[in-house]
């Protein structure tokens, strides 16, 4: 007579001969399989899938004696399945569909270990190990597709940078402008209400007296500024008795002229 007996203590009766052929462990035991294969894309992977499986207690008798190494059938099966599946697919899709492969992988295992009387309770693919070549190789695709990236953003913001220090160049000449205009237009009020004043408060005197006074006035106040300032360059100017009434008929001359054109 053949009994499978559970675990914990048991006790015998009468004179019968007891023979144990054995133990059968139903605890959930794990075996990683490491398979090698080659993807659509012709590169060599390492594949680990992670199985986890046990004996059932109502099957005890098949999974003691219908398989003598249960650990090398399932293996058998793992291989079977990986290499028959991961050549379908680019390396790409192996690493997406991980999920995929390690339920085809279940599914195949179940239905061939339960004839066994054992019962997989889960397979999971845990690694995809490429080649080291390849590895390095993928590493330069993605650190150039980056530096691409960095590089695109970088002239874009340099473009955006070069667009905006135009655009201030352009308001800052803008308003430069407006205040010399402004400046000028200060000048020429400035002049006009000499001109009157001193019209009236001196008789006699002509516009054009007036105007020699007002420029030779200025022409002072710049060689003033001139030597005041330390930044200054060298400047050399005709200066003598004749030199100021020189300068007024120049500066003159200069107006009548821009006002013919």
């Amino acid at each position: 007579m053949k009994k499978f007996l559970n675990q914990g203590a048991t006790v015998f009766h009468g004179f019968w001969e007891v023979k144990f052929r054995g133990h059968l462990s139903l605890r959930v035991q794990k075996l990683d399989v490491q398979c090698e294969t080659k993807t659509k894309d012709n590169v060599f992977v390492t594949v680990v899938a992670s199985v986890q499986y046990r004996a059932l207690l109502e099957k005890a008798n098949d999974a003691y004696y219908k398989l003598s190494n249960t650990r090398e059938q399932i293996q058998a099966y793992v291989f079977d399945v990986i290499r028959s599946s991961v050549p379908k697919m680019n390396l790409d899709d192996v690493f997406e569909q991980k999920n995929e492969v390690a339920k085809a992988v279940e599914n195949e295992l179940e239905k061939a270990m339960s004839t066994y009387g054992f019962e997989i309770v889960q397979t999971l693919i845990v690694d995809v190990e490429p080649a080291e070549t390849v590895k390095k190789a993928m590493n330069e695709i993605n650190a150039a597709a980056r530096m691409r990236v960095a590089t695109r953003d970088k002239a874009e913001a340099e473009k955006i940078l070069q667009i905006k220090r135009a655009e201030a160049e352009a308001e800052s000449k803008f308003l430069s402008g407006q205040g010399i205009a402004r400046q000028r237009q200060a000048i020429v009020d400035g002049l006009r209400d000499s001109v009157l004043a001193f019209s009236i408060n001196v008789p006699g005197t002509t516009a054009k007296d007036v105007m020699d006074m007002v420029l030779v006035t200025q022409y002072f106040d710049t060689m003033k500024e001139i030597g005041a300032s330390s930044k200054s360059t060298s400047v050399f100017i005709p200066h003598g008795p004749g030199a100021v009434r020189d300068v007024a008929e120049q500066i003159r001359d200069g107006l009548l002229q821009a006002q013919a054109h």
